[in-house]
């Protein structure tokens, strides 16, 4: 005789196949079609979007390319919110991405402090990615030795967004276009915006 597990036992197990799914992405960065993590029409916004089967490809390089010209970044993650709607999830947690860097002659890190938002979608009765965005909070260049300084112009600067200021001036002394309408705090409006395309998608009601 069969019996049916409890809703929330059930839920928990999506839970946890989804957290791990988002775990092995950042850990491999297996997304795109025909990998374990992601789904071939998902969607991703970011800084640095490029090689993957983008919504809005910010960078106009594949990912050959920036790895190429040395961008390797590391993540430090916080725990992930799994908001689950039957078929559908929408997932978030804190991050910082830290690139190693050189610049003006001297070795940094480059740390952007952000939020990852993900859309889960279950097919075939498996969990894959369908979505990834960034929401932007600030950034911050450390040199690797005490006691030395990076000197930027400030006017260099200027035209940066404060949310990702030194993260896209560094990605366009590379050659790199920069998409200056990402989410960030300094934009509450477009954070509003990514919220609601994002539940809506879910069909869940609207969480910050």
């Amino acid at each position: 005789m069969s019996t049916k597990l409890p809703k929330q036992v059930l839920e928990s197990a999506d839970i946890t196949a989804i957290i791990q799914l988002i775990l092995r992405e950042r850990k491999a960065g297996t997304w795109g079609g025909g990998t374990p993590c992601g789904l071939a029409s998902g969607r991703i916004r970011s800084c640095a979007s490029a090689g993957f089967a983008a919504m809005d490809r910010i960078l106009s390089v594949d990912r050959s390319t920036w790895l190429s010209v040395g961008l390797l970044p590391s993540h430090r993650l916080g725990p992930i919110l799994v908001r689950l709607n039957q078929e559908r999830a929408v997932d978030s947690l804190t991050a910082t991405i830290d690139l190693p860097l050189e610049l003006a002659g001297v070795q940094a890190t480059l740390s952007t402090h952000a939020r990852f938002l993900y859309r889960a979608e279950r097919r075939t009765a498996e969990w894959r990615l369908f979505g990834f965005d960034v929401v932007y909070s600030r950034d911050e260049l450390t040199p690797a030795i005490a006691g030395e300084t990076i000197a930027i112009d400030p006017s260099e600067v200027k035209g940066f967004r404060s949310s990702y200021r030194l993260l896209g001036y560094h990605l366009k002394t590379l050659g790199f276009s920069i998409d200056s309408g990402l989410a960030g705090e300094d934009r509450p409006d477009l954070v509003d915006a990514l919220h609601e395309e994002l539940f809506a998608w879910a069909g869940l009601p609207i969480a910050s």
